[in-house]
């Protein structure tokens, strides 16, 4: 470990652990996030919101914005392009209870593009300074920011629009290292998140291609940044960043756990999506996550094939516990000698 990183302030909250869950779409929900909770990370995010969605309170809107107090400290990301629009969603999820607004410039899918709201923004910042400004100003609660290095690397404006968000009152500013226009291809250039920690005095997290604990590393050390933002690398792996926040107090990276545990795990989230959705809709959700799961263990492949054409929760439950104890006595059979 190079450096021991300390709590990130955010307005009026101490993040004791400088190790964030990333807003993902149909991945960071209800369920997850309170997963990741228990096991320990410094805050969580919930997915991207459209933030005219959430003034009309669709059903659907309602149920990703929502939140429960063991999950605090707990950001509700908003998308959108229309600054009274941003504005008034801000103020509904602080009266719901949200503690940080977080806004997204960063999403680089074509049906949010295309609308002018994530990281469209970065192309327009005479816009994005007034959705900064009216969203800031409409919230007693403290108020971020997620975005690109820029549209394209002909156009790498983060730390000029950092500099404006921090003027308009913005407490923190995450980065992910890529252009919009590389969406999740190549590699995250965490160096240059240094120059957007350079250009103001607020805290400044870095995203992307964080998956193991040499990467951790690498990332602050480039970025110079005061903490990591965690997406892809938490799929299938809920206590990954538990691990990551007790990697930056002690040096120590604990063990994964064992196959039997990430039994109990796998369990404990598919109750809780199917929970949240309900049967039909939860059995559907819950495949991606059972899936990651399995990632590593013998014969996963043909696992996922069960999980994903199964539609019967109890035949789902039963296909689980068979994988996974086949994987424990995979595991111990001694190897064979030739």
């Amino acid at each position: 470990m190079k450096s021991k990183k300390m709590p990130v302030t955010i307005g009026n909250i101490t993040l004791d652990d400088p190790v964030l869950l990333a807003p993902m779409t149909g991945v960071s929900d209800l369920a997850f996030r309170r997963l990741v909770k228990r096991f320990g990370v410094g805050m969580v995010v919930s997915e991207m919101i459209a933030s005219r969605a959430m003034i009309m309170e669709t059903r659907n809107t309602l149920r990703m914005a929502r939140h429960t107090p063991e999950e605090f400290p707990m950001a509700v990301q908003l998308a959108g392009c229309e600054p009274d629009v941003m504005a008034e969603a801000a103020k509904l999820n602080a009266d719901r209870g949200a503690q940080i607004i977080d806004i997204n410039f960063g999403c680089p899918v074509k049906k949010v593009v295309n609308g002018e709201a994530g990281s469209a923004l970065m192309r327009n910042v005479p816009l994005a300074a007034k959705i900064l400004e009216a969203t800031a100003k409409s919230v007693n609660i403290p108020v971020t920011l997620k975005m690109r290095m820029g549209w394209d690397h002909q156009s790498l404006n983060a730390p000029a629009l950092a500099k404006i968000a921090q003027d308009c009152g913005i407490r923190m500013i995450t980065i992910h290292g890529r252009t919009r226009c590389q969406m999740y291809k190549g590699s995250a250039d965490w160096s240059f998140v240094r120059s957007v920690k350079d250009a103001v005095s607020l805290p400044v997290i870095v995203n992307g291609d964080i998956t193991s604990f040499e990467e951790v590393d690498n990332a602050l050390s480039a970025s110079g940044a005061d903490g990591v933002m965690i997406g892809r690398g938490s799929y299938g792996r809920p206590w990954f960043p538990r691990q990551v926040c007790h990697y930056l107090r002690t040096g120590e990276k604990l063990p994964d756990p064992s196959i039997a545990e990430r039994l109990d795990v796998a369990l404990e989230h598919y109750d809780a999506i199917l929970d949240l959705y309900g049967i039909a809709n939860g059995v559907q959700v819950a495949r991606k996550h059972l899936g990651w799961y399995s990632a590593g263990l013998h014969n996963a492949s043909e696992y996922r094939f069960q999980v994903n054409r199964s539609t019967d929760p109890d035949e789902v439950r039963q296909t689980l516990h068979h994988f996974f104890h086949a994987a424990i006595e995979h595991e111990q059979r001694p190897p064979s000698v030739h």
